[in-house]
């Protein structure tokens, strides 16, 4: 894909006969593409001949399963999508039709995911400052911060007192007499100011500046928050407006005059997660369309089935996924469409009655040279974030409980954050009991360019070509040595505890989302960047703004209905 699109590499689209003819070619084999396969076979029938292509050697895009054995016991991760997130509020009604029909039972996450189990052993949230920003490394435990869409809720962090959490922080003290502040406040930095211009007041304005141009904190302390934000925005607090971070639980606000919070994901916790993530539900969809693919029927199963890879793409197959196949080139004819791929250094072409580019935006004018100018121009727009989640299998997680920790942020390092993995069992997969058994580590890392007046799109292309220029062996050094530095009080020997790494580096990672400080009517972009062409139509998370799991399935459905109405 690189090589054509950001190269100009070109590809003799010409000498390649249409030896397959199909109803529908999808192009991303991710939650979208599998989901768009799932909604027209639905509406045309099973007797429907369907091909996915996906240029990856797995399916699932974002959607990424890790596997580790450490002796006897197996490490499930998820790479890359984590969680369905707030079913109740965020799914909409088509949304909850496939899961539903898929067998995914929402409350079975709620003795699948034991929220008691890091709390009832004592530990809770900490917070990491290190030494090249604050004289000294510095690990706080005791986080009294709630964040939206949380997993534990009230009663479950172990928080300490705010003034005793804030009195470890390696910061001067007229520093912690901010920091306090902003947790027990009651200022009202807005007097005589109505709900609306003071929510424009935070929407324009980002968090750093609220910190210090509003409340009058040191620099120092709006550090202790600048990467708070990264795991959930990709963004540090100098590009995340103050509105945003209100939204999603940051301190500051509690003398501001506004309703509650209106952020509706905050209501459910953040549970809805299989031992890989959202790798089983597109497991789930696999198997769904392709039956002989694994055995089995149920969420529970699905964990563990074996999926047999020879199988996704055979012969008389109605429905068929063919990985390590990228997508050069498609283009519409009188009765539908051509599509041209690349597989094992051969072009093929396909002809199929619809397709769906179920791909990232940014690549599609690319594919589709015939495009608008204005439609093309409105897909560019949507520059992903480079994201890396890096799993860890470790030996056991002693340091953890001697620390009196389960997850750490750190907001001016570089994993921003540090937790061990979700506590789920199910399907005869059982999390890690003991601190003296193996257990799988979860670490973020969010490149970017913070500080310097970009806006996000910028960042994000800075952060990407930043990526894209580290080897592994850089990762492993940063990995270690975060880890030695954070845990090694606790015992923890990154040389000794550390048994295997794999480092998921998304230089494509989070659609873009909408900014009130750098977009204006991005709607009205998204719009034009979807828009149906011919009998080509266009799915995938990006088209919605939004990184979820429920969006990528909604889009997948609106992009079928488009086709087919």
């Amino acid at each position: 894909a690189h090589a054509f699109a950001r190269e100009g590499r070109v590809f003799d689209l010409t000498k390649a006969p249409i030896k397959e003819r199909y109803d529908l070619v999808v192009v991303g084999g991710g939650i979208s593409g599998l989901a768009a396969a799932w909604f027209y076979r639905r509406k045309m029938g099973g007797h429907a001949r369907i091909l996915i292509l996906d240029n990856h050697d797995d399916f699932g895009g974002h959607a990424k399963r890790n596997e580790f054995r450490i002796g006897e016991r197996l490490i499930l991760g998820y790479g890359g999508s984590e969680t369905m997130q707030s079913p109740s509020t965020m799914y909409s009604k088509v949304a909850r039709q496939l899961v539903d029909a898929l067998g995914v039972k929402f409350e079975r996450f709620e003795t699948a995911f034991d929220r008691k189990f890091y709390p009832a052993r004592g530990l809770s949230r900490g917070v990491f400052l290190p030494r090249e920003h604050f004289g000294r490394d510095a690990l706080v435990s005791g986080d009294p911060t709630m964040m939206v869409a949380d997993e534990l809720g009230p009663g479950l962090l172990n928080a300490k007192p705010v003034r005793d959490f804030v009195a470890a922080f390696p910061i001067s003290e007229a520093s912690k007499t901010q920091m306090i502040a902003l947790y027990e406040s009651k200022r009202d930095l807005f007097p005589g100011k109505s709900a609306d211009d003071i929510k424009a007041a935070l929407a324009s304005i980002s968090y750093r500046d609220f910190l210090i141009k509003l409340h009058g904190c040191a620099e120092e302390v709006a550090n202790c928050f600048q990467g708070r934000t990264l795991d959930y925005f990709a963004l540090g607090i100098d590009s995340v407006s103050a509105w945003d971070a209100r939204a999603t639980g940051y301190p500051g606000f509690g003398g501001i005059s506004l309703p509650d919070k209106t952020e509706t994901e905050s209501e459910e916790p953040y549970i809805h997660h299989f031992p890989d993530g959202n790798a089983s539900l597109a497991r789930l969809l696999v198997r769904s369309l392709i039956p002989v693919v694994a055995p089995g029927r149920t969420m529970d199963d699905v964990v563990l089935a074996p999926f047999d890879y020879g199988k996704l793409d055979r012969d008389g197959s109605r429905v068929r996924l063919r990985l390590n196949a990228t997508c050069i080139n498609v283009s519409n004819t009188q009765k539908g469409a051509e599509l041209v791929y690349v597989r094992d250094g051969k072009v093929e072409r396909v002809a199929a009655r619809h397709a769906v580019l179920a791909c990232f935006n940014m690549i599609i004018p690319h594919l589709m040279p015939e495009l608008p100018q204005a439609q093309r121009e409105a897909l560019a727009q949507n520059v992903k974030a480079p994201l890396v989640y890096s799993k860890v299998a470790v030996k056991d997680w002693t340091a953890w409980t001697r620390l009196g920790v389960h997850e750490i942020s750190a907001p001016m390092s570089f994993h921003s954050r540090v937790k061990l993995d979700y506590p789920v069992s199910m399907g005869g997969y059982a999390h890690s009991s003991d601190p003296s058994q193996p257990i799988g580590l979860h670490m973020v890392h969010v490149p970017g360019a913070p500080n310097q007046g970009l806006d996000a799109r910028d960042q994000f292309r800075m952060g990407r070509q930043t990526l894209l220029e580290m080897t592994f062996a850089d990762f492993e050094t940063r990995i270690r040595d975060d880890l030695d530095r954070m845990l090694g009080p606790g015992g923890f020997s990154s040389a000794r505890d550390v048994k295997a790494i794999t480092v998921n580096r998304w230089s494509h990672g989070y659609a873009y989302g909408a900014s009130t400080l750098f977009d204006k009517d991005y709607e009205a972009t998204l719009a034009r960047a979807r828009a149906k062409a011919g009998h080509v139509a266009i799915a995938n998370s990006d088209a919605a703004g939004k990184a979820y799991a429920h969006a990528a399935i909604d889009e997948a459905h609106r992009a079928v209905k488009e086709l087919l109405g």
